[in-house]
């Protein structure tokens, strides 16, 4: 019976271990060999406070891939990209360059997707991750003085 136990231990806190490992598919996370490349999931609700730009995009209520901005500047610092979706496609934003990686959740008709980071001088890129989109022709420019 003891053995047992001690197994069921081991079992329960290797699982969440486990789980704890970038997912480096398409998403392009971080290789773990230092660096800072940082992946955040900054969709949903508002919330807290404080400081920063916000900059604010829009997908084609057409159905277009494409914003309705294809450069966008910013201080640096917390920068936040909110893109609305009036589009019948599902429509994501992420910002990308520099060690960073940010994404916010990907949105159907009437929903806001949010990419948050605190972004150094220098340019980065934009983009909808919705399979195709970025290929497409949904990207753009952001430039942080």
């Amino acid at each position: 019976m003891r053995a047992l136990s001690l197994t069921a231990l081991i079992c329960a806190l290797a699982i969440p271990v486990a789980g704890c490992g970038g997912d480096d598919d398409d998403n392009g996370g971080s290789s773990g060999s230092g660096g800072s490349t940082t992946k955040e999931s900054t969709g949903g609700g508002g919330g807290g406070g404080g400081g920063g730009e916000t900059l604010k995009i829009s997908a084609d209520p057409g159905g277009a891939l494409k914003f309705d901005k294809s450069s966008l500047t910013a201080k640096a610092g917390k920068v936040t990209i909110v893109m609305d979706n009036p589009s019948d496609l599902p429509h994501a934003v992420e910002v990308e360059g520099k060690g960073v990686e940010v994404s916010g959740d990907t949105v159907t008709k009437g929903g806001v997707s949010k990419a948050s980071a605190n972004l150094k001088p220098g340019e980065y890129e934009f983009y909808c991750p919705v399979d195709g989109h970025k290929q497409a022709g949904m990207e753009g420019t952001l430039t942080v003085n």
